[in-house]
């Protein structure tokens, strides 16, 4: 008998088999079990993640000797034809190849009769988004109102092409692609079944390289399996794959944490004798770089089963929080710009050599080789303090008269809750006299058009209701030397702003920047801390 690759051999045949999925198998098991059967289905995901499968095993479920069932018997004719490809009653579309509206007329001509044999005929589409625009309105009619024997099983892998006209005719199903750790364990079940030899990190590398697709994870093993022999070996793996040992990224981000740019360039001499591939080499330091900052901030959730994990928990000792962030920032974007330069090692260099360029120069080796310490953030926390307002304000109180009862009714104004223009109002206006039943403000006469009749009174009744009694407002415009609560806003932000901004130029590392850099400090870009 001829050999049978592992993607066809292992092929889930009933839900029970299928490996994750669980919110897509959910829904079709309560439908199935309950008698809720919709008349279509568009299943949708990335390739290699169970569409077509899922497909299948709903047909065979719908068409099973024993009962419509979301646990198909698997062993009577119908089962057993389905699963070898040759049941009538289930007929397969490739919409790649079958794209004219010819086609579609063609096959929906036969959608009114029966069924030959099954309780369903079920008409499988992959790909549905191929086809033409003038198939999707011959389908839709179908689609909507189909016989009652009849169920569309639709796949896409680009449901965006998809007409909205046949999306809200269909059941959605949105089939996510695999984590690593499920491709990896089921690798490892099927290396036993298989009896197999392997090694876990082996089967990392090929979920790793497989990216959320469990049928390309199969065919790759498949591929390992003859490169080594009929064993699975991380060494092997990595070879047929073109990756980069971990211990090659970890000498790189030493070198890095070291600032050692000859060390650098020396690692990727080291690593371009095996003639790698760069992309995957900057993908796997970007990888790393993330698990130095997991560990930096969330130790606890770094990956127990990491290549060279106490190397990278090491690092993350090392290596400031400020430059990792920096050095994954300028890897992602070297990533998008590699395939652009001339020479892809040479692109390689010239990303980590920018990485070393880039750094904050107030975070540095010292000479006598300790680690660089962030000195930057160390003495922002000292000389960059939250700016005290309270004695400017106080030589502003105690030069304005009307201080107290400027305090006094910029509370009452936050106590009223006022919204929107009459907020303004009462913003600008500053108290001049009042008793317990007559009060007078004035308004700022660069605000005059606040004033109306109708605001005055909404005012007014926002106060006796502030203050549970009947008081009398009168406004007058006025000069623009009252405290009213706008002004004193602005005091308060002038004051913050200038003792930021003074705070900043007083800055050591300001200073050294500017000196180093010839650079000219714009105020304008400062704010408080508050603010």
């Amino acid at each position: 008998m001829s050999y049978q690759v592992l993607a066809r051999k292992w092929r889930p045949r009933k839900f029970a088999e299928m490996v994750g999925q669980e919110h897509v198998l959910r829904a079709l098991i309560n439908a199935l079990d309950n008698d809720r059967l919709h008349h279509a289905y568009l299943f949708t995901g990335t390739r290699g993640v169970g569409k077509t499968t899922v497909a299948r095993i709903f047909a065979k479920s719908l068409n099973c000797e024993n009962g419509v069932s979301a646990e198909p018997c698997g062993e009577c004719s119908t089962c057993l034809e389905i699963d070898e490809g040759r049941f009538v009653d289930l007929i397969e579309v490739d919409a790649a190849s079958r794209t004219k509206v010819e086609d579609t007329r063609e096959l929906l001509d036969n959608v009114q009769y029966a069924p030959t044999r099954g309780r369903y005929k079920v008409y499988l589409v992959d790909e549905v988004h191929m086809l033409s625009a003038h198939s999707f309105n011959a389908l839709l009619k179908t689609l909507e109102e189909p016989p009652p024997h009849v169920k569309f099983l639709l796949a896409t892998t680009d449901p965006q092409k998809l007409p909205a006209t046949v999306l809200s005719r269909c059941l959605q199903f949105n089939l996510k692609r695999m984590p690593l750790p499920l491709i990896a364990g089921h690798l490892g079940t099927l290396l036993k079944a298989e009896s197999i030899e392997f090694e876990d990190a082996a089967l990392r590398l090929l979920a790793r390289a497989a990216d959320g697709s469990m049928r390309d994870a199969l065919s790759l093993l498949d591929q390992s399996i003859a490169f080594g022999g009929g064993v699975v070996n991380e060494a092997e793996v990595r070879t047929m794959l073109g990756s980069i040992e971990q211990a090659h990224v970890v000498e790189l981000l030493r070198a890095l944490a070291a600032t050692d740019a000859p060390a650098l360039m020396q690692v990727v001499e080291q690593v371009s004798q095996q003639s790698p591939d760069y992309q995957g080499l900057l993908a796997e330091l970007l990888s790393s770089l993330q698990q130095i900052a997991i560990a930096q901030t969330v130790p606890e959730a770094v990956d127990e089963n990491l290549d060279q994990r106490e190397a990278l928990l090491n690092l993350a000792t090392q290596i400031a929080a400020e430059d990792v962030q920096l050095y994954y920032q300028i890897g992602l974007i070297g990533r998008r710009d590699l395939p652009l330069s001339p020479d892809q090692r040479g692109g390689l260099e010239m990303i980590l050599l920018r990485m070393l360029a880039f750094r904050p120069a107030a975070v540095r080796v010292d000479e006598s080789g300790t680690h660089p310490q962030t000195v930057a953030s160390t003495k922002r926390k000292a000389d960059v303090q939250p700016v005290d307002v309270r004695p400017a304000l106080a030589k502003q109180a105690a030069t304005t008269t009307t201080a107290a009862a400027s305090d006094d009714w910029s509370s009452l104004v936050e106590r009223m809750q006022l919204k929107g223009v009459v907020r303004e109002l009462a913003m600008n206006c500053a108290i001049q006299k009042r008793d317990n039943a007559h009060w007078s403000m004035s308004l700022d006469s660069s605000h005059q058009q606040l004033l109306s009749k109708e605001r005055q009174q909404r005012l007014q009744e926002a106060l006796c209701d502030c203050l549970q009694k009947s008081v009398k407002l009168d406004i007058e415009l006025a000069g623009d030397d009252d405290m009213t609560p706008a002004r004193r806003q602005q005091l308060e932000a002038a004051t913050r702003q200038a003792a930021a901004v003074d705070t900043i130029e007083a800055d050591t590392n300001v200073k050294a920047i500017q000196k180093a850099f010839d650079a000219t400090l714009h105020p304008d870009s400062i704010r408080p801390l508050d603010s």
